[in-house]
């Protein structure tokens, strides 16, 4: 029987080999030249429900390659053309003043309002006549136009600096009025020309002086403005605001010190307030979080999104904003919620619950009573789409090893229909490598930190291997998702034999705002910690080559690299760090003081997490990359870590990129990849670096 078994199993580990043999391997063209790859495909974008039987979706024609609309019944899948009828409203054009910004039509559509100049406009779809609300914009002065650090930190790049938001019926917009007068100027040197030149960025470093702020509500018809009642002289931010039901003005206020988040009721005719909500936690309140209010229709009640716990959930409110209930309570975290119906008395949500490296679509009820996973099997979804009496849902999902497929599913979970998956022609046709997520313990026994893996092909438990760590490593900014990925680049270096790998520390957003409370005052220690414990789990692996540990990444990654050149020197033998912060007092006020408190009031802290403290430590190698004019991560980063690298006599190398920001893009972002690619191929595979690649 014996016998038997090894037999079957011999037969079967040989016809896998044969069948790898007989699969193609990627081109240099294809991986780094955009040539012809079909290994996965886009799935449909645009898919939307008619009714609790009908959906949309868009598909291209075979015959002549156009792009049509059809309409699917659920039951029987039977499609007919779909014309849009939609009668939503057109806007009429109208030509901006030059260097206008952020042009955004009121809800009504009469009237639309954007910003020149640092001041706040509207203007009369109907009559084009153009009407100036604020008069005294200039460049240390805005109004509706965000001051750098709100538009980074607060509301976010998305938001284009728009500071500026219309109410609900059109009769008021509410902005936010910046006074950057005393917030020290930061010199970026470009170096055109003969002479070069300075750009003066008002960018505040941790303690320094932070834009004044105050609210500003104008009457579109009387193009007055009410200042709502807070001082703008006070040490104080404020979040997204929004516009009730009922058209009153919620404000959204934090000190200083970042734990302690208010929410007010302005009232828009006179600019008073009145305190609805206080939050208080040890650590800190995230003000980013711009999904933190969701308004029932009704005007009776809204629903907050909140990490008071130690996990985000979702919290009831009447509109005086006291606590009604919790409607999520438990170990696990909510995303996003997709949808809340206020005739059943239940929302749907996404949630990290059954795995954190997954999200699966959950309904529960306004109660708190009740709570239902809708989504199946050991995937991950997203995509959502409800239908009207949410019957059915629209979704796509996937693992690690699965590519995505979209699908109609009924409540229950159970598949109705699949529409499309990612699995391109010529999936089957190329050795594509292995990948798995294994979590590893961390070094105080408190974490089982996820950990994803990407074999090389073909590969062999006897030989030795060089391992690639990509992080980013940032509070609640995990990369380890159990998600299809397959790069043409992934794929590549899998073929050279690199093992790839993604680690997630304990504030990465796997363990809920309780893990993350762990780095503050000490950004930088545990997550190194965590990595190292990682680095260790793989160098006891014994398929690693243990003198060939790489770790690369940006920014914040570009942070957690040199420190693991340096702090985790004993671990890591490689680094590439691109735009990194090397010490937090050089980075702004509002993200790192969020974490860190001020210098004033934490200074052993600030020394504990700098790069600079434990650069004696360093051996190996480290590559540092820089843009000139990076006006995020500014390149005194680097300058002061290669100032004292040099000091101390130590070895690496170093890479500017003139007039590039924060993310190094078109032929200069180019030339960083293949100086990355050279750095693998000299210190990880020590082979030559191909000679087409280059070309």
């Amino acid at each position: 029987m014996r016998k038997y078994s090894f037999t079957v199993a011999a037969l079967i580990v040989l016809f896998a080999i044969n069948t790898n043999a007989q699969k193609k391997s990627l081109s240099i063209d294809q991986v780094f030249k955009n040539g012809t790859l079909n290994i996965t495909k886009q799935l449909p974008s645009s898919v939307k429900w008619m009714d609790d039987e009908h959906y949309i979706i868009s598909q291209k024609d075979v015959a002549d390659g156009k792009i049509k609309w059809m309409s699917i019944e659920v039951k029987t899948g039977n499609a007919t053309a779909y014309v849009d009828t939609d009668s939503s409203r057109s806007y009429k054009d109208f030509v901006l003043p030059k260097d206008a910004k952020n042009l955004t039509y009121s809800p009504d559509g009469k009237n639309a309002a954007y910003t020149l100049n640092n001041n706040l406009y509207i203007e009369n779809v109907a009559t084009g006549k153009s009407t100036q609300l604020t008069f005294d914009g200039n460049d240390s002065t805005m109004n509706g136009y965000a001051s750098w650090v709100y538009y980074e930190e607060i509301l976010g790049r998305a938001s284009k600096y728009k500071a500026f938001w219309w109410s609900n019926d059109s009769k008021h917009i509410a902005f936010m009025h910046f006074d950057d007068s005393k917030v020290p100027v930061f010199p970026i040197y470009v170096s055109n020309g003969q002479h070069g030149y300075l750009e003066n960025e008002r960018y505040p470093k941790v303690g320094d002086h932070n834009p004044a702020v105050k609210i500003g509500i104008v009457d579109v018809a009387t193009s007055a403005t009410t200042w709502a009642d807070f001082n703008e002289q006070d040490d104080q931010y404020f979040g997204l605001p929004y516009w009730t039901p009922n058209n009153q003005l919620w404000v959204q206020w934090m000190n200083r010190g970042q734990d302690n988040l208010k929410l007010y009721n302005v009232n828009p005719s006179n600019g008073s307030k009145a305190e609805l909500y206080n939050e208080k936690q040890a650590t800190w309140i995230d003000l980013d979080d711009n999904d933190r209010i969701e308004f029932l229709k009704d005007g009776k009640a809204f629903i907050l999104k909140s990490d008071k716990t130690g996990w985000a959930q979702y919290y009831l409110h009447d509109m005086n904003g006291k606590l009604i209930n919790p409607i999520t309570q438990g170990e696990f975290t909510v995303k996003d919620l997709i949808k809340v119906d206020e005739k059943q008395k239940a929302i749907y949500f996404t949630a990290r619950k059954e795995n954190s490296a997954r999200f699966d679509l959950y309904m529960a009820s306004f109660d708190g009573k009740k709570l239902a996973r809708l989504s199946f099997g050991d995937y991950s979804f997203s995509n959502i789409s409800l239908s009207p009496g949410n019957k059915y849902f629209i979704a796509t999902y996937s693992n690690i090893n699965m590519p995505s497929v979209m699908a109609v599913m009924d409540s229950k979970g159970k598949i109705i229909r699949e529409l499309d998956n990612a699995m391109g022609t010529d999936f089957e046709t190329y050795n594509l490598p292995r990948k798995e997520i294994v979590r590893v313990k961390s070094t105080d026994g408190l974490f089982d930190l996820p950990v994803s893996i990407t074999y090389p092909i073909n590969f062999d438990t006897n030989k030795k291997y060089p391992v690639l760590v990509s992080i980013y490593g940032g509070p609640n900014a995990g990369t380890v998702y159990d998600t299809y990925r397959m790069f043409p680049a992934e794929i590549w270096w899998a073929q050279e034999g690199l093992v790839q790998v993604a680690i997630d520390n304990r504030s990465s957003g796997h363990f809920g705002k309780k893990g993350m409370n762990y780095i503050h005052r000490q950004m930088g220690k545990y997550e190194m910690e965590d990595f190292m414990a990682a680095g260790r789990w793989l160098k006891q692996q014994p398929w690693m080559d243990t003198a060939k540990l790489c770790i690369t990444g940006g920014s914040f990654g570009g942070y957690m690299t040199c420190m693991a050149l340096t702090y985790g020197a004993s671990v890591f033998n490689y680094g590439i760090a691109n735009s990194s912060v090397t010490d937090w007092s050089l980075y702004d006020t509002h993200y790192t003081e969020r974490y860190m408190d001020q210098p004033s009031e934490n200074p052993e802290g600030y020394k504990a997490t700098s790069v600079m403290t434990y650069a004696s430590q360093y051996k190996g190698m480290l590559r540092i990359i820089h843009g000139t004019s990076d006006d995020n991560v500014h390149m005194q980063n680097s300058i002061q870590l290669i100032n004292k690298l040099e000091d101390l006599k130590k070895d690496f190398e170093f890479m500017l990129y003139p007039g590039e920001r924060h993310g190094i893009s078109a032929a200069k972002g180019v030339h960083n990849r293949m100086e990355a690619y050279k750095f693998y191929y000299t210190y990880l595979l020590h082979k030559p670096v191909p000679a087409d690649l280059w070309k």
